[in-house]
């Protein structure tokens, strides 16, 4: 008899690109069997009847350091409060405040946290143009010890390339970056918005791995620059294995960007919502919503869940672990609610658009301990 089963849901596994009927048994922490409805017996039962059963979604780009910096939101409101079951900090927290973060956000988290560290030594916690100073505002060295001493836990460096930022750094702090992550075969996150440095620019220093979020955004230049077609550093980028990012957040995701780049053969690799206090309420509301718009914009549902799971673990370096239902992985999984009928969803920009079909988080396991999640309609 196994510890945990999850009975009567239908198992979603994108990897597969699969859906059917089935029980998941957990056992020691870890998924330890599939099997046909009614076949498994254990001591504790959830019963997901009526439900999508997921690999635990992750949410590769939240912000969740409250308190220390103004954006913050508690990790857990934006994870296992939204059947989130991995949340990734992005660039919240840089080397000086790593020991803080980990003690207060990591450690007592019901969620599983991950991060990507910010290149600049301040994070956020000194505002929000934190390589304004140039080198000042680096220590490569903490960093490389960081990257050395938190194997798994920081997945990466975060880097955010637009104008408000970098004050007169230019694409130094990125070269800096890639050169630092590259001596730990680790990815960087790149944030693009407003140029300058154009976004060509950004993705010719970009390679195998690295993750560009808000590449959907409808700022001036973009994907398309100012012509009709993406631009061709956007191509080879892709080619190189450059992976786009939707990282939704306040400014950063537009329907129309995102209809001309599935027009043109560009597609998310990963959907992730730069989560954080002032889109909680609106337009980001959760990582189902952003999966939602997804799902609005004809993207089909496996692809959609794969977009927060299995390729989100490839992200993280963790694909054995997260992200997938084999047996032998992390018991993280997601309980979501498939309905169907007509919803309004809405943008960065303020555009509505209709939709048919919306996810909603019911539940999420995390190393085997399931947590409910109160019933809350998104509102738009």
């Amino acid at each position: 008899m196994y510890e945990l089963l999850v009975s009567g849901g239908l198992l979603a596994d994108p990897e597969r690109g699969t859906i059917q009927r089935g029980d998941l048994a957990v056992q020691h922490g870890r998924i330890a069997r599939l099997g046909a409805p009614g076949s498994l017996e254990a001591q504790q039962t959830v019963d997901a009847t009526g439900l999508l059963v997921s690999p635990g979604l992750i949410d590769l780009h939240t912000h969740v350091y409250p308190r220390r910096t103004a954006l913050g939101v508690p990790a857990d409101s934006a994870g296992v409060e939204r059947g989130v079951t991995t949340v990734v900090d992005a660039g919240s927290c840089g080397s000086d405040d790593w020991t803080h973060f980990r003690a207060h956000v990591i450690a007592p988290a019901r969620t599983r946290v991950r991060a990507w560290l910010n290149v600049s030594r301040h994070g956020l916690v000194k505002g929000h143009a934190e390589l304004s100073g140039g080198r000042r505002d680096l220590d490569p060295e903490a960093s490389d010890a960081l990257l050395r001493a938190e194997p798994g836990t920081v997945c990466g460096l975060k880097i955010r390339m637009s104008r408000s930022v970098l004050g007169d750094s230019g694409l130094a702090p990125l070269r800096a970056a890639k050169e630092l992550a590259g001596a730990h075969g680790l990815p960087v996150m790149v944030h693009v918005g407003n140029e300058p440095p154009a976004l060509g620019e950004v993705l010719e220093l970009l390679g195998d791995g690295d993750v560009v979020t808000h590449a959907f955004h409808g700022k001036p230049g973009g994907l398309f620059g100012t012509g009709p077609e993406p631009l061709p550093q956007v191509w080879a980028a892709l080619k190189r294995g450059v992976r786009l990012d939707v990282g939704h957040g306040s400014a950063s995701f537009a329907f129309r960007t995102a209809r001309r780049a599935l027009a043109a053969g560009i597609r998310p690799w990963t959907a992730s919502t730069d989560l954080h206090n002032r889109n909680t309420d609106g337009p980001v509301h959760s990582l189902t919503e952003t999966l939602s718009k997804l799902l609005a914009l004809g993207m089909p549902l496996t692809e959609v869940l794969a977009c927060a799971t299995s390729r989100a673990a490839r992200v993280l370096g963790a694909g054995d672990d997260l992200g997938t239902l084999r047996p032998g992985a992390l018991a993280d999984l997601s309980l979501l609610e498939l309905r169907d009928g007509p919803v309004t969803l809405a943008d960065a920009d303020g555009e509505q658009y209709e939709g048919d079909r919306r996810l909603l988080p019911r539940g999420a396991v995390v190393a085997g301990r399931p947590h409910l999640v109160a019933h809350r309609e998104e509102t738009v």
